[in-house]
């Protein structure tokens, strides 16, 4: 099948390439019509690698994905030919002791799409587990659909945060996954939700959202903005979405006694802090990699309408031009959110 391979570092083509894959009794054909670019995605074909994760062999790229079941398997009971879905990527060993537990996000042995050497879903078709295969709600386009995955980011950060109604977060970093958290942090019950960034066209584009207050530390103390919001008090859940060694330090600053610091951001550079900051305030602090059993939240925030991830959805590419997405991606412009390539 046609497919958009990725041979090297900046080596980005849609090609021929043979995939060996089959149905078997538990798994779904998928006809792929929407993908998203990640962070990832551009790691890997502006660098070649992730860490020890790099690109030894041509892998196909994409992780965010939707489209219609063309095919299940002799034991699928839960979908049927023509359903809309989108998957989850990460497939876990389910006899790990990690998913055993419930934490299946954190199974070493994960097999993860577009993580090498697994090959991604920018192709026409996928074979996937109907097990983390999910329906979509009519109302939820295949545009949307593609956003689940980085809407679960969101949707499991909020969670760890165990928000309480009323409660004000503070989030630095108005990338995707930082909107997505903001607006998950709202829909799981905070009142308000300060979004932190360096970039003002990301925070004048997150005005249209209710109850997001937008911060730019060039020109305001996100400090000085917490405290005015909050009586003085601190932000009640803070989550650091930028990946910026020194955004911690600012995240304890923020929170306020007794508050929780959820850092999703990778940072290139090792951190360093005083561990008193947020010691005397007895700040809890999580960790998030990936999520965990969120996918039907997410998707039933998005039919209901109390998320919308529409706006953030602002470019677009058919699969034919896929490399001019990268490179446009790659680019960074600042009033781009989320670019897509759309599948026939």
């Amino acid at each position: 099948m046609k497919a958009l391979v990725l041979d090297g570092k900046r080596d980005l083509k849609v090609r021929d390439i043979e995939i060996p894959e089959q149905l078997g009794p538990d798994g779904v054909r998928i006809a792929v019509k929407a993908v998203g670019i990640c962070g990832s995605d551009l790691h890997y074909y502006e660098l070649g690698g992730i860490g020890d994760f790099m690109v030894k062999s041509p892998m196909v790229l994409g992780h965010e994905a939707s489209g219609t079941v063309v095919a299940i398997g002799a034991n699928v009971a839960s979908l049927r030919v023509g359903d809309r879905v989108c998957m989850e990527p990460g497939i876990p060993d389910s006899q790990s002791r990690a998913s055993k537990r419930g934490m299946y996000n954190l199974d070493p042995a994960v097999r993860f799409w577009a993580t090498p050497p697994i090959h991604g879903c920018l192709r026409p078709t996928v074979i996937h587990p109907a097990a983390f295969t999910y329906r979509l709600p009519d109302s939820v386009t295949f545009a949307e659909g593609a956003m689940v995955e980085p809407l679960a980011v969101g949707v499991h950060a909020a969670n760890k945060a165990r928000i309480s109604n009323g409660q004000v977060a503070a989030v630095i970093g108005a990338g995707t996954i930082g909107i997505v958290t903001s607006l998950s942090a709202l829909s799981g019950g905070c009142s308000k939700v300060i979004l932190i960034d360096v970039i003002q066209e990301k925070l004048d584009f997150c005005k249209r959202y209710a109850n997001v207050v937008p911060v730019n530390v060039k020109k305001e103390d996100p400090n000085q903005v917490v405290l005015r919001e909050t009586e003085n008090w601190g932000a009640d859940v803070v989550f650091e979405a930028s990946g910026a060694p020194d955004s911690l330090k600012t995240a304890f600053q923020m929170a306020c006694p007794g508050g929780c610091v959820i850092q999703i951001g990778c940072p290139p550079l090792p951190v360093s802090f005083t561990v008193s900051t947020p010691q005397v305030k007895e700040i809890r602090l999580e960790f998030v990699h990936r999520y965990a059993h969120v996918f039907p939240s997410a998707i039933q925030q998005l039919g209901s309408g109390k998320i919308d991830v529409k706006p953030l959805i602002t470019d677009t590419f058919p699969f034919e031009k896929g490399v001019e997405a990268f490179e446009y991606a790659s680019q960074r412009n600042p009033r781009s959110i989320k670019t897509q390539i759309t599948l026939a």
